[in-house]
């Protein structure tokens, strides 16, 4: 660590003005009024010697200005990217953040490869640097098989095989996921004397955001994957179980109630036909809320007068776009785990708003949760069949909305439970005048 001096730059400029007017002032008077040679002499050289002072002071100050600047270059560059490089590492991603590096650094040209190809390219000599197009640098290859940055001092090094191509140096760094380089990160120069550690540092530390950017984008992918396929399981094992319920249910009332089982039969074909659909895209929350209503009129025609069902809702809330699949899961829970064979299950839904969140609510008065249960219903792997329900929806809350999304459980053993969906829209970004 550097010793501290305790005089701020400014002050050491100050006073090194205070000297140089002193000494010019006497300097121009010697010229005018004859001083004794002696003085002149010593006035002379003490100009040379503030001079000489003024540079040392800067040399001294430039390496902590250097790295204040290369540090504000890094984290620009960085913040800019994110947007982009959390949709993953291609062409278009690549490009953006290339002008993005190019214009916050002293680069000629910046360019990012994946392991085989150029995926992005900005700056001088892009005319022929083709994106899309195979790495030419021998270099480069070596940088990702080895995971090692690579310093290139000339014209040949880069590989380049236009002769008029005015890139002379370059600064080749890996990009890494999980510890392997998935391409790198090049910075181009139009001579060698550009090539010191400073820059080596600034383009290190920028390929290490950009890695660190990468990976999560990467989890993120592996986040929303897992959900999707879970989902899809999800619906795989209810559909049987469900489909087996509600025709036997159906079958029942042809004989008994023959309008009652028509219509139930259109409305279950209607249902079936949404559960086998393609459920990535949000849906408004009153068509959640009528598939979730429809999935109960099935179990009160099988139920009968030991279901009750009641709702209410803010009709504000009904046209906000949610994840599909998120209340009917969480109803069945109710039913097949809230049922009681000595008297009727009630089951109440509403939804209200309070300002930017909306919290949807599912109660019933049925058995409840264990105390022992209760911490643990919506961790990973826990519970079996419909078990997996809760942690889903908590999972796709929290990913689609902002922070303080997800699902919140109560329950008292032996008198119900309550399962409220906190979901948070992102602020409102107002326009300008």
């Amino acid at each position: 660590m550097k010793p501290d001096l305790g005089i701020r730059p400014g002050v050491i400029d100050v006073m090194l003005l205070i000297a140089t007017s002193i000494i010019a002032f006497v300097v121009a008077g010697g010229m005018v009024v004859p001083l004794p040679r002696t003085l002149f002499a010593v006035a002379v050289g003490g100009l040379v010697l503030v001079a000489v002072g003024a540079v040392v002071t800067r040399l001294v100050q430039r390496p902590d200005h250097l790295r204040a600047m290369q540090s504000h270059q890094i984290l620009e560059i960085a913040e800019g990217s994110l947007a982009y490089l959390r949709r993953g590492l291609d062409q278009e991603t690549a490009q953006a953040v290339c002008g993005l590096a190019l214009q916050q650094s002293d680069a000629a040209a910046v360019a990012i490869t994946n392991t085989s190809r150029v995926l992005g390219f900005a700056g001088i000599s892009e005319d022929h640097h083709a994106v899309g197009g195979p790495i030419m640098t021998r270099a480069t290859r070596e940088a990702i098989e080895m995971n090692e940055h690579r310093v290139l001092g000339s014209r040949e090094e880069i590989g380049c095989p236009r002769p008029d191509c005015m890139l002379r140096a370059a600064i080749v760094v890996p990009l890494e996921t999980g510890g392997e380089a998935v391409g790198t990160l090049k910075f181009y120069y139009t001579t060698p004397r550009l090539l010191n550690e400073t820059q080596v540092t600034m383009v290190e530390g920028l390929a290490q955001l950009l890695s660190t950017q990468l990976e999560l984008s990467e989890l993120e992918r592996q986040t929303e994957l897992a959900c999707r396929m879970e989902l899809k399981a999800l619906q795989a094992q209810i559909n049987p179980h469900f489909l087996f319920n509600t025709i036997n249910t159906i079958a029942m009332l042809i004989r008994t109630d023959p309008s009652t089982a028509r219509e139930l039969l259109r409305e279950f074909a209607s249902f079936y036909r949404r559960m086998l659909e393609d459920n990535e895209g949000p849906v408004p929350l009153g068509q959640e809320l009528e598939y979730a209503l429809t999935y109960l009129r099935f179990e009160q025609a099988r139920f009968g007068d030991r279901l009750i069902v009641e709702q209410e809702f803010d009709g504000a809330v009904l046209d906000v776009p949610v994840p599909a699949f998120i209340l009917q899961p969480v109803v069945e829970n109710c039913v097949q785990h809230g049922i009681r064979p000595d008297r009727p299950l009630t089951i109440r839904l509403s939804g209200h708003g309070e300002g930017r969140t909306i919290r949807v609510r599912i109660s019933d008065d049925g058995v409840g949760i264990s105390p022992e249960n209760l911490p643990h219903v919506l961790e990973a792997g826990f519970g079996k069949g419909l078990g997996i329900a809760l942690r889903n929806v908590d999972d796709r809350l929290r990913g689609h909305f902002a922070l303080g999304s997800g699902l919140a459980v109560e329950s008292v053993y032996g008198e119900g439970t309550t399962v409220t969906a906190s979901i948070v829209l992102p602020p409102v970004a107002e326009s300008g005048v």
